[in-house]
């Protein structure tokens, strides 16, 4: 919902609480800031990791014929409302704006996340995983304020890895070849990697100069995670596992595993 408000009301804005800045004054008049560009993480999806913190930035641009003051952004979880969330991405470094004129002004600001079982601002839970909501605001030169619950969304996702082996090595033409991995991924309440179940991936080949590798087949993940299949030795090249990725964990590719058929 975008919302444009003056002193009267502003004290209701939740992204004001987490941004912490400052009411404008009574005197504010105008219809508020327009917002015009807000970048996430470089546009691509955030992905966190069992342990270590993940830092990325935001921007906001903005206009308004009484000029910018500056902007904010954070990110809520929730299914409903922003006042009905029950995880938030707070700002966490010092906001940084540059005017690109006298009307425009962008400002950014830097995030940190971490998995954490007690799932407070900036630390995220395994159910937090998936589409979160991007809160962003902005006050005018003659403090106008107007924001936006939900302007856009981003995907906050449970790191993925994903391993590969084919045995034996070297091989006889003609014979088979054993392929096994495992694709796990960041499990945000343990602050480990546990295998992810019953999961699509492709076993893929790529020949010895080439640069290109083409499916073979497409296999299903076991209840830890692992993979294993057989394939029929022919000339020398590569294998590895692809994962496609889903809406809560990132896409992956094992290592290709070099196989010398003899």
């Amino acid at each position: 919902m975008h919302r444009q408000v003056k002193s009267t009301v502003v004290a209701i804005c939740g992204s004001l609480a987490l941004g912490g800045l400052m009411a404008p004054d009574a005197s504010a008049t105008g219809d508020g800031p327009r917002i015009t560009r807000v970048v996430v993480n470089g546009g691509k999806n955030i992905v966190v990791g069992p342990t270590a913190v993940t830092y990325f930035t935001a921007s906001v641009t903005a206009s308004d014929p009484a000029g910018v003051k500056e902007t904010w952004l954070d990110l809520w979880h929730g299914s409903g409302s922003y006042d009905d969330h029950d995880g938030a991405i707070a700002r966490a470094g010092v906001l940084k704006c540059t005017a690109s004129s006298s009307t425009t002004r962008t400002c950014t600001s830097s995030f940190q996340v971490k998995a954490n079982a007690r799932a407070i601002t900036n630390e995220v839970t395994n159910a937090f995983a998936g589409t979160w909501h991007v809160s962003v605001g902005a006050f005018s030169g003659n403090r106008v304020q107007s924001w936006d619950d939900s302007y856009s969304t981003v995907k906050v996702q449970r790191a993925s890895q994903l391993t590969v082996n084919a045995t034996p090595e070297p091989v006889t033409k003609g014979k088979t070849i054993t392929v096994t991995g495992k694709l796990s991924r960041a499990n945000w309440d343990t602050r480990k990697y546990a295998g992810y179940t019953g999961q699509l991936v492709k076993l893929q080949f790529r020949k010895k100069g080439s640069t290109t590798y083409s499916t073979i087949k497409t296999i299903t993940t076991s209840s830890t995670g692992t993979l294993k299949t057989t394939v029929k030795a022919s000339v020398d090249g590569y294998y590895r596992y692809s994962f496609a990725g889903t809406s809560t964990t990132p896409a992956t590719n094992a290592s290709g595993d070099f196989v010398d058929v003899r």
